[in-house]
């Protein structure tokens, strides 16, 4: 496809660098993506210009920074299509927007002997904060099992949906593996015994159109710092009514109506879950990362990736010894892979002595290490500033890693 990647990478000025006198080659975007130019500099420019409190102040750069904040908010209401501002709730990332749920529609929704189902491919922040709420509830914690291809058995997926669940919380793209899982029929299916549906974007917002209205999910949580954005910002996105039947999560400033010493009322939506001052710049970044992905195009992006993935993918099948974890028929721009008789960590740390940075370990997702009976895994994951060639340089470098180790 032409796709303009010269000058996608020319936006990443990290990737100008050299590592061990070796040109970079960053495969690490399943953990943090890199910043373009754009969010750098208008996280300096606010600084800079505009920095000051928000909501609160009367003076013009208050009122400035206010309307950046604010600004942000509508552009990722607009990126993931929601219905309202009112629906986007600014958090630290993924893990806190979870942690939020349960703490608050969980507590205020689960009784002793409901049950909560997630899947067997989730991140331990989507495992976790269920396990901690079912202790503390008397809850059952359900999990649906995969396959081998690293796939969601979705047959049994919906055999474990009864007049217990409460709650579905699924990963809509595997950090670990990559799979794509088949949401909008999980959504279906919940939906139609009444039980809501939060989806962990964390992994699928960088890498594909999301729509949460087209979804129907319930919830979907993300952090921005895969999306392009600072790290320390994300977004709890749900529908609006379950938002305000929902308690509120943090007591301070900003999330109160009135307080007396008698009794505090709190702020509408989405205020109400906003206590104290916020993340402010990076949050004002992460709307410069929307407005880049926006002029990139998310289409465009999964298509490139999808390119990516492919070529890496056949060209990891040529090394007999390297054994790819996780080939769903759906999969994101990830790979997961062992070698024989090298550990994980060797080879991360190998390849670091050449210039490639990727990921070993098992990515906080242990039980899905424990299925393909691995300590752990390699995982190269691709961005839309990755090249074609710098795969290449990882498959020689797998290659040469193989001979040494003989």
């Amino acid at each position: 496809m032409n796709f303009p990647i010269d000058k996608i990478r020319a936006d990443f000025p990290i990737l100008e660098q050299q590592i061990r006198n070796k040109p970079l080659v960053y495969l690490d975007n399943a953990a943090s993506c890199q910043k373009p130019s754009q969010v750098i500099d208008c996280i300096s420019n606010f600084y800079r210009q505009d920095y000051s409190n928000i909501h609160r102040g009367v003076h013009t750069l208050s009122q400035r920074a206010t309307d950046k904040y604010e600004q942000a908010r509508t552009k990722v209401k607009d990126f993931i299509n929601a219905e309202s501002e009112k629906e986007i709730i600014f958090v630290r990332g993924t893990t806190e927007a979870i942690n939020l749920i349960a703490q608050t529609f969980g507590k205020a929704n689960i009784r002793e002997g409901d049950e909560i189902l997630i899947t067997a491919m989730e991140h331990h922040s989507n495992i976790v904060p269920w396990q901690m709420l079912c202790e503390e509830k008397g809850a059952v914690l359900k999990v649906a099992p995969i396959n081998k291809l690293g796939e969601l058995i979705y047959d049994e997926f919906e055999a474990l949906i009864s007049d217990k669940t409460k709650l579905v919380s699924v990963v809509h793209m595997s950090n670990a593996l990559g799979t794509v899982n088949p949401v909008k029929k999980i959504i279906a299916a919940a939906h139609a015994k009444n039980i809501p549906v939060l989806l962990d974007g964390a992994q699928a917002i960088p890498h594909m159109s999301v729509d949460v209205q087209e979804l129907d999910c319930d919830f979907y949580v993300f952090s921005g710092h895969k999306l392009y954005a600072p790290s320390g910002i994300g977004v709890l996105y749900g529908k609006q009514a379950l938002l305000e039947a929902m308690p509120a999560y943090q007591g301070g400033g900003d999330m109160i109506r009135t307080v007396t010493f008698e009794k505090s009322t709190y702020a509408p939506l989405p205020h109400k879950f906003e206590a104290g001052t916020p993340n402010i710049a990076d949050t004002v970044g992460l709307g410069a990362a929307v407005d880049y992905l926006n002029e990139v195009g998310m289409d465009t992006v999964a298509a490139y990736e999808h390119e990516l993935l492919v070529y890496a993918t056949e060209k990891a099948k040529q090394i007999k010894s390297l054994n790819i974890i996780g080939d769903a028929a759906e999969k994101g721009a990830i790979l997961s892979f062992t070698l024989d008789n090298i550990h994980p960590h060797d080879i991360g740390t190998m390849l670091d002595s050449v210039g490639i940075a990727i990921r070993a370990g098992h990515h906080c997702a242990m039980p899905v290490m424990d299925f393909f009976e691995v300590p752990a895994t390699a995982r190269a994951s691709f961005a839309m500033y990755n090249t074609k060639e710098e795969i290449d340089v990882l498959m020689e470098a797998i290659q040469e890693l193989i001979n040494i180790f003989g």
